[in-house]
């Protein structure tokens, strides 16, 4: 790899560092390309991306960023998640890794909040944005339900009323 390629990846890494609302760090050390592609294809298809760089470059990237606390992570074979999503990537690595012991999580960034394994298990398992978004939807959208449902109740009760009366009406009218 020249030079130029090497300030590439640079900056290629340090645009996922400043853009990425989480960044997982993990030992991939024993897993297969099957294994890997699995992952990335989990990650892709959850709004996430895999990247494996040299440690060396990502720590270049790394510096003066937000999270930087992250470069003491870098060492031995290691392979970067991250998403826009807060937890995301987080979500996805901790299942993958539950599934597969050779993938380690070692920590994490999340934005300038340095994880540990644990704090990364912990960001796992909060909602996403999305789950939040339809949360807030629904707390929203319940009381004008409530109040669409309390204004029709009378009107169907007068209705079921009204239809017990016609019927007595005809039961009579036959009986007659």
């Amino acid at each position: 790899m020249d030079r130029a390629q090497k300030e590439a990846v640079v900056g290629e890494l340090g645009q996922i560092f400043a853009d990425s609302g989480v960044i997982v760090v993990a030992h991939y050390a024993g897993l297969t390309v099957a294994d890997m592609t699995d992952l990335r294809a989990r990650m892709r298809d959850a709004g996430g991306a895999v990247r494996v760089a040299k440690n060396r470059l990502a720590k270049i990237a790394l510096e003066g960023t937000q999270c930087e606390s992250i470069s003491g992570l870098l060492n031995g074979m290691t392979v970067l998640a991250y998403s826009e999503d807060p937890v995301t990537a987080a979500r996805v690595v901790e299942a993958y890794a539950k599934d597969n012991k050779k993938l380690v999580v070692l920590g994490g960034a999340m934005g300038e909040n340095a994880l540990d394994p644990a704090g990364v298990k912990a960001v796992a398992a909060m909602p996403s944005r999305d789950e939040l978004i339809a949360s807030i939807v629904g707390c929203i959208g319940a009381p004008a339900a409530n109040i669409a449902g309390a204004i029709g109740a009378p009107a169907s009760n007068i209705a079921g009323v009204l239809s017990t009366i016609e019927e007595r009406a005809e039961e009579r009218a036959e009986a007659a």
